[in-house]
């Protein structure tokens, strides 16, 4: 039998429409911020705090729209589907610093998309469904 999550995820782009995705520790796939939603936690609200907990920024519910609802398998847990509540933002570094990663983050990077879409170790959902938005 196959788990399954329920995850909140955000498509960061900044002024140069690269695209911001961070891997989590202990693991090779690259995907965009965000995590699994807790008991009662509405998807923005989960996207919001997944934001402040792994890149330390606290955002207002409106820099955030929705892109809609992706299902299919998970990146790191084998057996494991998910339905990932989509949303997407822009990064101002100005305001915003320079993405440093934290939480159960190993690392961030700054993705041009047309160069993403050949990597081989990106997430389903970063492959699939967030990457085609930007080409």
């Amino acid at each position: 039998m196959s788990d399954h999550l329920n995850i909140a995820a955000v498509r960061i782009t900044d002024s140069e429409g690269r695209l911001l995705a961070v891997r989590k520790a202990g693991t090779q796939r690259w995907m965009q911020p965000g995590g699994k939603l807790e008991p009662g936690e509405a998807p923005l609200q989960a996207a919001l705090r997944e934001l402040s907990e792994e890149l330390g920024v606290e955002w207002a519910p409106e820099r955030l729209s929705s892109l809609g609802v992706w299902e299919g398998p998970a990146a790191n847990e084998a057996d494991t589907t998910l339905t990932a509540h989509l949303f997407a933002a822009s990064w101002d570094p100005e305001h915003d610093g320079d993405g440093t990663v934290g939480a159960e983050l190993a690392e961030g990077a700054w993705l041009v998309p047309a160069e993403a879409v050949l990597r081989d170790d990106l997430a389903p959902l970063l492959r699939d469904r967030v990457l085609p938005t930007l080409l």
